[in-house]
């Protein structure tokens, strides 16, 4: 994404950097006015959210800049680190080993490498057919039979949500959408920025709305208020934002619902893994956020549902 050379990637970025700005100024104020303790550890997670995310755009912005190439290497990172932290909450034994050497090593830099030459056909089903059949054979020749069933399904499973899954994000700048060309790498930015600003939205909302619980077994904070309010503004901000997509307004509308729609379901499963486990964060590598992994889990599920519209609706 060309910034210098393009005013609406300048006013995206620069929009971006101006509520980053807004909310570190209104975290400053608040964190003076707040009298309760309650209040106080309110203010001390925003302000640790807002923190984080001026890294996090910094780094996302970095590697757009640095274009296709940067990208490719930024979400296999995300994808590697994600996948180290799913497995480290799965128990495994010495027969998984080297099942999971290849996921790690092999499948993982496979996966980008077919993503960053656009070979859609075998991306698409590498790790949901030939993986899925290749890496239990590996693991039922090392001879361990214990619990197997379970121990394969889960490094199935890391795989789908870790690499499969996010690696359709990056695949965006490869579509090839008529009328739009060398111009994906605002689409990518728009696709991150309605999903996480969907999850800042609903917090906000849950804060200052919240009343009745959807799944309070799963996930306390979130609530009905929360994710209709959080929904809805997330959705509008992408439909005003529109020009930076090959999207109408009402198309972009409408592909933010199901960024948004998506990014929930996702959010509350991945959320039940982790009760399931019974940690609160997936790591701790970002500050305020937990691991990888909790700040990218509502994009897992986002991101292969918007690429396929995308390619369906609006690629030749």
């Amino acid at each position: 994404m060309n910034v210098k050379n393009d005013p609406q990637a300048l006013w995206l970025v620069g929009g971006v950097l101006g509520l980053l700005s807004l909310a570190t100024l209104v975290g400053f104020v608040l964190a003076r006015r707040a009298q309760s303790d309650a209040a106080r550890a309110t203010v001390a997670n925003l302000n640790a959210r807002t923190r984080s995310w001026w890294l996090m755009v910094a780094v996302f912005g970095l590697a757009l800049a640095a274009g296709r190439t940067g990208s490719m290497i930024l979400f296999g990172m995300i994808s590697f680190w994600a996948l180290r932290e799913f497995i480290t909450l799965m128990p495994t034994r010495p027969g998984d080993q080297r099942a999971l050497f290849w996921s790690f090593f092999v499948v993982t830099p496979l996966q980008y490498y077919l993503v960053a030459t656009g070979w859609y056909g075998l991306f698409s089903i590498l790790i949901p057919v030939y993986v899925f059949l290749l890496l239990p054979i590996r693991a039922a020749a090392a001879g361990d039979c214990e619990r197997f069933l379970e121990r394969a399904a889960k490094i199935q499973w890391a795989l789908m949500i870790c690499v499969y899954c996010v690696s359709y994000a990056p695949a965006l700048l490869r579509l090839p959408i008529p009328g739009y060309e060398g111009q994906n790498g605002k689409l990518l930015f728009w696709f991150v920025l309605v999903d996480q600003i969907s999850d800042v939205l609903q917090y906000v909302w849950g804060k200052l709305l919240g009343r009745h619980k959807i799944a309070p077994t799963v996930s306390p904070n979130k609530t009905v208020e929360g994710f209709v309010g959080g929904a809805a503004s997330a959705a509008l901000v992408g439909a005003l934002l529109h020009r930076v997509t090959p999207f109408t307004f009402a198309q972009a509308l409408g592909m933010s619902l199901a960024v948004v729609l998506m990014g929930f379901g996702g959010g509350l499963v991945m959320s039940a893994i982790k009760r399931d486990r019974g940690v609160k964060d997936y790591g701790t590598v970002i500050s305020g956020h937990g691991g990888v992994l909790d700040r990218i889990d509502s994009l897992c599920f986002a991101a292969p549902v918007f690429f396929h519209l995308t390619r369906f609706f609006f690629t030749r």
